[in-house]
């Protein structure tokens, strides 16, 4: 009987996430009634906006692509015991970065230019993801307020060197302001998948980029330490492993990540930076990360569901005329109940802890097994 119970605890847990989505579009068709506005049909053009036909598709799958980016980071992360809100921030500086090199290195062929791109912006968003790594480590500063900080200093810049050095000459020749660098050299593009529709290369270097992670967490030694760090960073420091090094490693690869997926942003559907380039996907990706329960392969379609959330809401306010308000209300409250219910399941998971009786085997190497 124990292990049935168990059983049906995993499981309700597991489908924590979805009920959660949905009670929260059940409070949004509670609200869309008062607007006197039939829920059924403002839904039924939110699906038919997200995957009703090859364009809604196509978009919901291009919208996925950078969340899942944030929402690999976000799992590394998470697994490390620390917790990263600067993806907005890295992934603004990692698109920064991405395009200076292109805009630099036009002569380049697309084989080599394309590439170096991606790994350009994934190394400038890992040095802004590791700054609040080594405060932490070095000096034991709090990374959610350091890395919410950093956010706002990258939008900063960001904005500064729009209206500055990265500023478009074409803008500056015809006496506008518009906050947007010159287009990258096509070589940089990303390669279409479907043609005249968003849908880039980059969503298979995505899925791709989910295997190898988990692949990471799971099978290699790093990894294996920054599961250690995220399961009992004191346990894991008895057993000789550095915990600041890895945590501060975890961020790093977060911001990496975030910065990967501004790179991808630029080459795949700006191609040029922009103000307003992220959309909020630094945000939404951490909710990604929560849905698919932290795991790489999890966050596949978490992904997709949130980018068919996010094209789906747009489709629906022009459908049924509803304030965009009620669209970011809506959004909000699938954010709050995802994150409540699992900070709900963490504990419940410590009121089990404690109720167990001592194990005979103690330490990261059996925590990080299980």
């Amino acid at each position: 009987m124990p292990k049935f119970k168990r059983f049906l605890t995993t499981y309700f847990e597991a489908l924590l996430p979805t009920l959660a989505v949905g009670l929260a579009l059940l409070i949004g068709a509670v609200i869309l009634l008062a607007l006197r506005v039939n829920p059924l049909a403002a839904y039924g053009a939110m699906v038919q906006g997200a995957l009703g036909n090859v364009n809604g598709l196509t978009q919901t799958v291009a919208t996925a692509t950078p969340l899942l980016f944030v929402g690999l980071g976000i799992c590394i992360a998470f697994r490390g015991g620390v917790i990263n809100i600067g993806g907005e921030g890295q992934l603004v500086v990692g698109a920064l970065a991405a395009t200076a090199v292109a805009l630099a290195l036009p002569s380049l062929p697309g084989l080599i230019l394309a590439p170096l791109v991606m790994l350009t912006g994934a190394a400038a968003g890992g040095v802004w993801g590791g700054i609040p790594g080594v405060l932490k480590a070095r000096l034991g500063v709090n990374e959610i307020l350091s890395t919410i900080m950093m956010n706002q200093i990258a939008v900063q810049f960001s904005n500064l060197l729009l209206r500055g050095p990265m500023l478009d000459p074409a803008m500056i020749n015809v006496g506008a302001q518009v906050p947007q660098s010159a287009p990258i050299p096509e070589s940089a593009f990303l390669f279409r998948l479907v043609p005249r529709t968003l849908l880039h290369t980059g969503a298979l270097v995505a899925v791709v980029m989910a295997v190898l992670v988990y692949i990471f967490l799971r099978r290699t030694t790093i990894g294996y330490r920054i599961r250690a760090v995220g399961l009992n960073p004191h346990a894991a420091r008895y057993a000789g492993i550095r915990a600041p090094v890895y945590q501060a490693l975890a961020l790093a690869l977060a911001g990496a990540f975030a910065g990967l997926a501004g790179a991808v942003e630029v080459q795949g559907i700006h191609h040029r930076m922009l103000e307003g380039l992220s959309s909020g996907y630094g945000f939404s990706g951490i909710v990604v990360a929560l849905f698919g329960k932290l795991h790489p392969l999890g966050a596949l379609p978490a992904a997709f569901l949130f980018g068919g959330l996010l094209v789906g809401a747009g489709k629906m306010q022009r459908a049924v005329q509803v304030p965009s308000a009620l669209i970011d209300a809506l959004q909000g409250m699938v954010v709050l109940f995802v994150v409540g219910s699992d900070i709900w399941v963490r504990y419940r998971a410590r009121q089990r802890q404690t109720q167990e009786a001592p194990k005979a085997v103690t330490g990261p190497v059996a925590e990080a097994e299980a």
